[in-house]
């Protein structure tokens, strides 16, 4: 569960407006950072879910939608368990449109993914929004506008205002879907070594800093 941030990807970079985007966003409480996978600018906050997947493989490229199938696969999956009518697919108007969106109805996006490639290996990210569609468009708005980019905020979703639902619940949904599928997971804990690595590379993803 992620605190106020609206992660940036490498369209928003290339966009004339992007460093008053960025003072945007932090003018409404939110945290600016670049981020490794995605399009556009998405917004996390204390009533999403982030969640990262990253999986060796010797053909990145080939399988890029097999990944995307996978993930989006697994989501609609969790969602649905919750009652929610989850469809993978594109919403008209939607932040950051992806083909692997997760959304309610056909209606309101729910969950966006991106995917990085490596050498050998991939990395998938992104986010789920359980409740509180509203904060999702408090930073976007203006961030949108700076970048130039028309969409439709009332296609931003949230489960909560599809179904009852909150942080844990989701999350132990999400959790059953990947076991359902085959995936086993484990408890764990960042350790120290990692810690300190991510807080050296914090200016790499800090949007002001050259």
């Amino acid at each position: 569960m992620p605190e106020r941030i609206v992660a940036f990807g490498r369209q928003d970079r290339a966009r004339p407006g992007y460093l008053e985007a960025v003072a945007a966003v932090r003018d409404q409480g939110f945290e600016a950072v670049e981020r490794l996978a995605g399009g556009r600018a998405a917004t996390f906050h204390e009533g999403t879910l982030a969640f990262a997947w990253s999986a060796p493989t010797d053909r990145p490229r080939e399988t890029i939608t097999e990944r995307f199938d996978a993930l989006a696969s697994i989501m609609v999956e969790a969602f649905t368990s919750l009652g929610v009518d989850a469809r993978i697919g594109e919403v008209a108007g939607e932040y950051c449109p992806g083909r692997y969106s997760v959304n309610a109805a056909g209606r309101r996006k729910l969950m966006g993914v991106g995917q990085r490639l490596l050498r050998r290996a991939a990395h998938l990210g992104g986010v789920i929004v359980v409740d509180r569609a509203d904060l999702v468009n408090l930073p976007l708005v203006p961030a949108y506008r700076a970048l130039g980019y028309q969409w439709d905020p009332s296609a931003t979703g949230a489960i909560a205002d599809e179904v009852p639902a909150d942080v844990e619940s989701v999350k132990r949904a999400v959790r059953a879907a990947f076991e359902a599928a085959g995936h086993e997971l484990v408890d764990a804990t960042v350790d120290a070594d990692t810690a300190a690595l991510a807080e050296a590379m914090i200016d790499e993803h800090d949007p002001t800093i050259a």
